[in-house]
């Protein structure tokens, strides 16, 4: 299958990077209290009812992100926490600190269009990533496109998502200041020449070429003022025509009876078929296909919307099917469209203990991509499953299958791990030979530290396991400063990776600790489901009990450990500091899902149901929803961790107005001098696109404020 763009309402990390040692041990401080004044908070009389119950929801008009007072409400939480944040005395040097670690450079893995290798690189401090293309693996590397150039500030995140079939052109994909909407814009390959096509109000897609022009995904136009915070409805398919402009783009599939489902879709490689996903959530979804050569109906191959099949490749009328039908596990298929009756597919990879977490092709051959205890395993095989041959990783850790079309012989994948940093590989499909393309350069010793995979048990003896890394010889007499950070939810499978940001941290003698919550994908769609819907409290118990493990084992103590997590990790965060406000010190929750009751009624929020549930579903739901909901069990009186809530403006994923309403909630009930705090930023988003410059300075405030509030001496700075 031509690549396509499935939805990313799903998880924000921070930034993977690079590594340096420093054999300094950690001495604890007493750094005296910062004084805070927080804003008043203008109240409201609103109550919603659900199912006989009310529900007081006092700070609704912060809901409102373009009012005028909104705004200035925004103005005052920030000049209380910029006030808060140039106080902490070594704020300014852990910035210098990070922005050192952070200047290298960063590529990403080529891929081939004809005779060209596109590929991008970061300098180290640019915003953005710049787009090269070079003829040939030999070929001297020239800018194609150079986001930095398109906005002074450097908000403006590009990415190639479709490339034509002649390799002529490439669909470009332009975000601005964090928003997921997209325009579509098209590149000539041989003179990087922009041409006038331009499509808007595009969002969750790819560019699917198809003869002279390509399939993508939109939605109509939102009312003005609504563009980051309405509700999304109509994401609809269409044809765009090269040369063309968008008004005359062909409506290729809606459905008017069902206006919040997703439908995204692409074209086979031998351009016959296109496939299309039809999708309530971020869960099951239905699966249909049209002949193109016939100008067919969508006809229906997968039934929806209780499991996930993907059709990955096709051979003629038989597709390739990657599926969790029977397996919870996932297995590939074979159906052939002729008679796609049950009884009639074939088997190709069966499912086993591992998870099979994707397939791709490439070169001809199939790459099957397992997840073994949170790690990756890469197999090479024929498209009838013969043929299996293990790709040689460099060690234990994270990769991406090769992929590419089939004439294609050379491939590359990426390889990293918490010690490991990101390396590209390019691979041989005739030899099965890897070598290294690019490595990243780094004053980096792994051997100064370890990571390790520990199991633990969570509140119903569930074994849960976790990522675990630090210096050597660092002391377990539970005085280190911990960083707890996880998702759990979506199916999203959290493996290891490298990050700059943690180095400041593991030199200064702390420990990160990344556990495997349920929720996630990393053992298979039955883990995903013990951690959904009516299952939701055992990721909480999950995260809980690994911050009890920590403490037990010596790692930290409860006035050392800090919890961190974005988006769902954001709930995750804000479920547990309610539920446990004496197990933290400190609470870093990330443009999160607040609250619980009313998410659904923002832009694609009504995408998550399938994993979260609704209050207006059913009393049971309503009541199990409130139950936890971050926003609605804050209690007055009570003192909760040093709390730092991030958000941005335009954020329309999840829109910042669950951290508003939290964030204003939370001062109002909190007891005691820990800061409670809100850091909103301007002309950013959910995570994606963000430029360097913000990151720096948002990591930098992030681990200022962690660091001062477990009173951890930060011996890098000088003086």
């Amino acid at each position: 299958m031509k690549k396509l763009l499935l939805p990313a309402l799903v998880a924000l990390s921070f930034y993977a990077c690079k590594n340096e040692a420093d054999q300094n041990t950690t001495e604890n401080m007493n750094y005296p209290a910062i004084p805070v004044t927080y804003p008043q908070t203008a109240t409201e009389d609103v109550k919603d009812e659900y199912f006989g119950t009310e529900v007081a929801d006092p700070y609704r008009w912060l809901e409102n992100d373009t009012a005028a007072n909104t705004g200035e409400w925004v103005k005052a939480q920030n000049k209380v926490t910029f006030d808060y944040l140039s106080k902490i005395p070594f704020r300014n040097a852990v910035r210098d600190r990070f922005e050192e670690l952070f200047n290298y450079p960063k590529y990403g893995a080529p891929f081939q269009v004809g005779e060209y290798y596109f590929f991008s690189k970061n300098d180290g401090l640019q915003n953005q990533s710049v787009i090269y293309r070079q003829k040939g693996l030999d070929g001297a590397p020239e800018e194609f496109i150079d986001p930095n150039k398109m906005s002074a500030e450097g908000t403006t995140a590009i990415g190639i998502i479709g490339v034509s079939d002649d390799n002529k052109y490439v669909a470009v994909s332009r975000q601005d200041a964090g928003s997921d909407w997209q325009q579509i814009h098209v590149y000539e390959v041989a003179t990087a020449k922009k041409l006038d096509d331009e499509l808007k109000w595009v969002k969750f897609s790819g560019a699917s070429w198809w003869k002279d022009g390509f399939f993508y995904s939109r939605y109509p136009e939102p009312a003005k003022g609504t563009e980051l915070s309405g509700n999304n409805q109509n994401h609809w398919v269409y044809y765009h025509k090269l040369g063309t402009p968008q008004a005359q783009d062909k409506l290729i599939f809606k459905d008017e009876k069902n206006p919040g489902y997703y439908h995204f879709g692409g074209v086979t490689e031998d351009d016959r078929y296109y496939i299309l996903s039809q999708a309530p959530g971020t869960d099951g979804y239905a699966t249909m296909y049209k002949d193109l050569e016939k100008d067919g109906p969508f006809v229906t191959l997968f039934e929806g919307y209780k499991n996930k099949s993907n059709v990955v490749h096709n051979i003629g009328t038989k597709f390739l099917v990657h599926t969790d039908i029977d397996a919870p596990n996932y297995r590939l298929i074979e159906v052939d469209i002729t008679k796609p009756a049950k009884e009639n597919w074939k088997e190709i990879i069966p499912e086993t203990e591992n998870l099979l977490q994707g397939c791709s092709t490439g070169g001809g051959k199939l790459f099957a991509n397992y997840l073994e205890k949170a790690t990756d395993r890469i197999y090479q095989m024929n498209y009838d499953g013969t043929g299996k041959t293990e790709l040689k990783l460099p060690g234990v850790g994270s990769a991406g299958a090769p992929g590419g079309r089939e004439e294609h012989k050379t491939l590359f994948y990426s390889f990293t791990s918490f010690l490991y940093p990101p390396t590209i590989f390019k691979y041989d499909v005739n030899t099965g030979e890897s070598s290294v393309f690019q490595k990243t350069e780094l004053k980096f010793n792994p051997a100064d530290y370890v990571e390790k995979q520990v199991t633990y048990k969570s509140k119903d003896g569930t074994p849960v396991t976790m990522f675990v890394v630090h210096k050597k010889d660092l002391k377990m007499d539970g005085q280190n400063p911990c960083w707890l950070y996880a998702y759990g939810g979506f199916n999203i499978s959290l493996t290891p990776s490298f990050s700059t940001s943690r180095i400041m941290l593991l030199e200064n003698g702390g420990v990160f600790a990344l556990p495997n919550l349920r929720g996630g994908g990393e053992y298979g769609e039955e883990w995903h489901q013990g951690g959904m819907l009516m299952k939701k409290q055992n990721v909480f118990d999950d995260f809980i009990a690994a911050g009890e493990y920590l403490i037990a084992e010596g790692y930290t103590n409860k006035d050392k450990l800090g919890i961190q997590g974005g988006s769902n990790g954001g709930l995750l965060v804000g479920a547990c500091m309610t539920q446990r406000p004496d197990l933290f010190a400190v609470a870093l929750p990330a443009v999160g899902v607040m609250d619980m009751l009313r998410y659904h009624k923002f832009t694609v929020g009504k995408g998550w149901i399938p994993e979260y549930g609704s209050s207006e579903q059913s009393k049971e739901m309503f009541e199990y929803l409130k139950g936890y909901s971050p926003l609605h069990n804050l209690k007055p009186g009570v003192e909760y961790p040093a709390t730092m809530v991030t958000t941005a403006d335009h954020d329309d994923r999840v829109v910042p107005a669950h951290s508003f309403k939290f964030a204003a909630t939370l001062q109002q009930a909190h007891a005691g001098e820990n800061p409670v705090l809100i850091r909103i930023e301007t002309d950013a988003g959910h995570g994606a696109g963000k430029p360097t410059s913000k990151v720096i300075d948002e990591i930098a405030d992030i681990y200022s404020f962690f660091f001062y509030n477990t009173n951890t001496a930060v011996k890098y700075i000088k003086g």
